[in-house]
């Protein structure tokens, strides 16, 4: 997934918050370039990001985690669980962005916690613990949400923390913490999005958005490479045109 947006590919993802890793399986076998295991708003536990990283991998797609909060505990928790990376939400200045990439990297880039014997690992039943320290740093996925005031106020700082391969602006939380809850479409809300937007692009960096189904195709457009949609969207708007059309269909 890191190769696909390094290149200039959009990689298109698919939002999952219940604890199914039938669901992660599926997405894979549909083609979605990876699917985020939402920790933070969803209902899924520990031993089940493990399970739904275990379906992403018999699927073919890269499982990325929301962790639920920007803590180191929470971070290690879900890439010990087997997440190829994190996307840490409500990042407001260069410090958190900073812990955030601590958190995921080993030394010399971080300081996260070495275990030999973990599923990432190989149970350290194969190569050797300083090989995978190179390849986890190298591989591992670090996205951070621009999602409050603070975050736009800050982003040019944010911009300059290294190790960070994604900065996700997320409308949802944005448009709470401007005053319009729920109203992403609200022309203050969207020019302060479009405006991160170009910031992040600007100074050469992968910028991040989620949205409804229709909308992905406009966000790729303006150049975000790193996109998805919620699985709730999928099947709402996949179920009311199958019962559209089977309702309309005359005998």
């Amino acid at each position: 997934m890191k190769a696909t947006i390094v290149s200039g590919r959009p990689a298109i993802g698919l939002s999952v918050m219940i604890p199914s890793p039938q669901i992660v399986e599926m997405a894979g076998r549909l083609g979605f370039d990876w699917v985020l295991i939402d920790c933070e708003h969803g209902t899924i536990n520990r031993e089940t990001v493990e399970l739904m990283a275990m379906a992403a991998q018999a699927g073919g797609t890269t499982p990325i985690a929301r962790p639920a909060l920007n803590s180191p505990e929470a971070i290690l928790q879900v890439l010990e669980a087997g997440a190829l990376g994190v996307q840490v939400p409500h990042v407001s200045t260069a410090e958190a962005a900073r812990a955030a990439v601590d958190a995921v990297k080993y030394h010399p880039f971080g300081s996260r916690g070495l275990a030999a014997g973990t599923r990432p690992a190989g149970y350290g039943l194969g190569g050797s613990a300083a090989g995978y320290v190179e390849a986890s740093n190298r591989e591992t996925l670090v996205c951070v949400q621009i999602e409050d005031t603070d975050g736009l106020a800050n982003l040019t700082k944010i911009l300059a923390v290294p190790g960070i391969d994604v900065f996700f602006v997320g409308p949802s939380d944005l448009a709470q913490a401007m005053g319009y809850p729920g109203r992403t479409d609200v022309p203050e809300v969207r020019a302060a999005i479009d405006g991160a937007f170009r910031a992040i692009l600007a100074a050469g960096k992968v910028a991040g958005s989620t949205g409804s189904p229709e909308a992905i195709p406009g966000l790729v457009r303006q150049g975000i490479r790193y996109t998805y949609t919620h699985l709730t969207r999928l099947l709402g708007q996949a179920g009311r045109e199958f019962l559209r059309s089977a309702r309309e269909t005359r005998l």
